[in-house]
């Protein structure tokens, strides 16, 4: 099964979340290049692997669920606020950071379990 470089991953999400929120903070985030969001990859190596073992299958499909929550929340809040409701986007903002540490949980799951993916 193909490997994925945790820590690699674990910091290219780290640093678009604290990019988003800034930007967001800022009121800016409409100027942030948000192709590494629109096309994460990190999405599209979990996509690609073909698990081994039914462990390794549920260690996929966690990340995946994790990945796509978190995009889906920073596609909610660019849209609420692109809408003129940056009300509502500001409290999804909790949400996002939360998702962001569930997914920085999984990774460090898949380390802890020596799986080949």
């Amino acid at each position: 099964m193909k490997r994925i470089d945790i820590d690699a991953a674990i910091r290219q999400h780290t640093q678009w979340r604290r990019q988003f929120l800034n930007a967001f903070a800022g009121g800016a985030y409409a100027d942030m290049p948000l192709s590494e969001h629109r096309s994460c990859l990190l999405e599209r190596t979990l996509g690609g692997i073909q698990p081994d073992t039914a462990s390794d299958l549920e260690i996929v499909a966690r990340l995946q669920r994790a990945d796509r929550r978190f995009h889906q929340l920073a596609n909610e809040i660019i849209d609420l606020s692109s809408n003129g409701l940056s009300c509502d986007a500001d409290l999804l903002l909790p949400e996002l950071t939360d998702a962001s540490h569930q997914l920085v949980s999984e990774l460090d799951r898949l380390r802890e379990s020596r799986t080949t993916i």
